[in-house]
């Protein structure tokens, strides 16, 4: 939460900025969005998101987005092998989060054609389609399984991680709901051009307990702060 109200100071004069052009003509009626996202309960790479938006009112667009995101503990500690390769000593299962959702987005001040800054606020919602997956590890005597606090009591007895998505086809599905709110920074050089940042939080909440390290407590809601590097185009 810290780290998300030092980038709001950071960006916050250059909505001042953005004042200075507010009024200037620049309309779209349609947008194409692309993005990496980060968050507080992912890695260095939280997720991918796809959105599309249609205008729906004077400044007020109505958005269609798409979200895939690997959701972690915050317990999770990264171990390295005898093999080499890293592990997560602990974890049993994977949270993949797929989110389909419906928002507005509301223009709050526009850019000249040229330079400036746009600023937009946006909420958004809708249904998650979670898969805890098996997280396999490979065990000192070359044998792949799913972690267990038996047969691994220690981080010395995993050799290394599993193969790249093994366990896929056994994942169990969860479903969930989803909510967010942001803020848009866009920094696009020309009127067709989109690139930007969004910054905000989000709830997720799922029907049953997701146990993603035994050995630590498990939740069915999680929260987030999350800001996604951006780029597009619009028309």
């Amino acid at each position: 939460m810290k780290k998300f109200f030092i980038l709001l100071i950071i960006l916050l004069p250059l909505v001042g900025n953005a004042q200075l052009f507010d009024g200037e003509d620049f309309e779209y009626t349609s947008e194409w969005i692309w993005g990496i996202n980060k968050n507080t309960n992912g890695g260095l790479i939280g997720g991918l998101m796809v959105r599309h938006s249609r205008k729906k009112g004077d400044d007020i667009y109505q958005t269609f987005g798409l979200e895939l995101s690997n959701v972690k503990h915050p317990s999770e500690t990264r171990y390295v092998g005898i093999s080499g390769a890293g592990f997560i000593y602990g974890k049993s299962n994977y949270l993949y989060a797929i989110r389909t959702n419906y928002g507005l987005e509301k223009l709050m001040f526009r850019k000249a054609n040229q330079q400036g800054v746009q600023v937009s606020i946006a909420a958004a919602g809708g249904p998650t389609f979670g898969l805890i997956t098996p997280y396999y590890v490979l065990s000192g005597d070359q044998q792949y399984s799913q972690f267990d606090l038996v047969r691994h009591p220690n981080p010395q007895s995993i050799a290394g991680p599993g193969k790249l998505f093994q366990g896929l086809g056994e994942s169990e599905f969860a479903p969930g709901l989803h909510a967010k709110g942001s803020v848009f920074f866009e920094f696009g050089t020309y009127r067709s051009n989109v690139a930007g940042v969004e910054v905000g939080i989000m709830a997720e909440g799922f029907t049953k307990e997701i146990i993603l390290v035994p050995t630590q407590p498990n939740n069915s809601l999680f929260t987030s702060v999350f800001f996604t590097l951006f780029w597009g185009s619009r028309k």
